[in-house]
């Protein structure tokens, strides 16, 4: 007859050890005071407030008030002046100009920044190592230039005089590009701004898509390529769904970070571009601001005006994300 063994349910430890590791346990825990982990977020938290949540809400006071050159350079003190600065902004179809102007700007940027950082993630996948590695590095040094630095060598390559570029158009005799100003023309200077953007956020972009693309599991691939797919066949049915929380997530930053473009534009402008024409929504509020008639309560106003609709954006796209997620 055949006996069957099993094993014996764990029983928890009795005697002196079992009580120790008990005691031990409880008296660890008893020994955190319950303000520890808050003095532990003070100093992040304290931070935060000192960076960003005292500026937002002096921002929004000054917006209220009747603020100008005199009041700062005098030191009068400001007098409220409830929704006037509000109703001045809303009431100039300059400002709707702008704020058009501003989102389809910013909708573009984000368009070409995703699509070409897909195909740039899609050229990393395929790449052997040594050249992922170099294009990598490449793309770092590109992210890693300072915005200042890289908008002014771009506005060096376009430069109507000396630019490498009106040369190398006019040498393939694509257009006489001779002394051409990219400049001077609205449509040409924001296409020189988008260039500009899009070149800076890319290096982000594409090495998170290519970080998301290698996490797909390869047995997928391989049972897309049995079922007879083609390549955009699978990645438009296996590695774009599994993208799509991080695609949402680059989508959100690259609008909020589009949607407030200025040094690229601001450089363009003081280095002979047009500015009636180019304004975006922090341009515009730099200068209701800083103008030539300062008026710190309008610029902002008219800033924050700019962070609600951001606000109503970011809402979208986070809604967004929350029903992927509970979908998944």
């Amino acid at each position: 007859m055949q006996h069957v063994t099993s094993a014996a349910p764990a029983t928890p430890l009795t005697g002196p050890a079992g009580r120790r590791s008990r005691l031990f346990g409880r008296r660890r825990a008893a020994t955190v005071p319950w303000h520890v982990p808050y003095l532990l977020l003070a100093p992040a938290a304290l931070a935060l407030g000192a960076a960003v949540v005292f500026p937002f809400v002096y921002l929004v006071a000054i917006s209220f008030q009747q603020f100008r050159a005199r009041e700062l350079i005098q030191d009068l003190p400001t007098h409220w002046v409830g929704l006037t600065n509000y109703r001045y902004i809303l009431a100039k179809p300059e400002f709707w100009s702008v704020l058009g102007r501003t989102l389809i700007f910013a909708g573009v940027n984000v368009a070409l920044t995703i699509a070409v950082g897909m195909g740039i993630a899609l050229l990393l996948q395929r790449l052997g190592t040594r050249m992922r590695l170099l294009l990598s590095i490449s793309m770092v040094l590109a992210w890693a230039t300072p915005t200042v630095t890289a908008t002014q060598v771009w506005q060096w390559l376009f430069d109507r005089d000396f630019g490498v570029v009106n040369w190398v158009l006019t040498s393939l005799r694509l257009g006489n590009f001779t002394q051409h100003s990219w400049l001077s023309d609205p449509t040409s200077l924001l296409g020189l701004a988008t260039l500009i953007v899009v070149w800076g956020a890319l290096p982000f972009v594409s090495l998170v898509l290519y970080a998301g693309l290698s996490q797909v599991p390869e047995d997928l691939y391989e049972a897309a390529r049995v079922d007879g797919a083609n390549a955009w066949a699978t990645f438009r049915r296996v590695s774009l769904p599994l993208l799509a929380p991080i695609l949402l997530v680059l989508t959100l930053l690259s609008t909020i970070w589009d949607f407030r473009v200025f040094t690229q534009i601001f450089v363009l402008q003081k280095s002979g571009g047009i500015s009636e024409d180019t304004n975006l929504i922090g341009i515009w509020a730099y200068h209701q601001s800083f103008g030539g008639t300062p008026n710190y309560g309008r610029g902002a106003a008219t800033a924050f005006i700019g962070v609600v609709i951001l606000l109503m954006i970011t809402a979208v796209l986070v809604g967004r994300m929350v029903r992927i997620g509970d979908e998944s």
